[in-house]
């Protein structure tokens, strides 16, 4: 799956909130908004997923390199 399949013409719906963060949903793809990250913010449980490509780009990356890592 490439990064530009998760935001273009997606939702994202929100998960469940844990370990101080709230978690998103793109077609299953999961990722965490860090509550320091929130402040004077409004996040809804649906959002458009290019609104929160900051978190899923990052979300994606550590996963790509977990992934790289492991078959390593």
């Amino acid at each position: 799956m490439k990064l530009k399949e998760l935001i273009i013409n997606k939702v994202a719906r929100f998960a469940y909130c844990t370990d101080g963060a709230l978690w998103y949903e793109v077609d299953g793809f999961r990722f965490p908004v860090p509550f320091s990250e929130t402040v004077g913010a409004c996040f809804m449980p649906e959002h458009k997923a290019i609104n929160l490509m900051r978190w899923i780009r990052k979300q994606f990356e550590e996963n790509a390199a977990e992934q790289k890592q492991a078959a390593s």
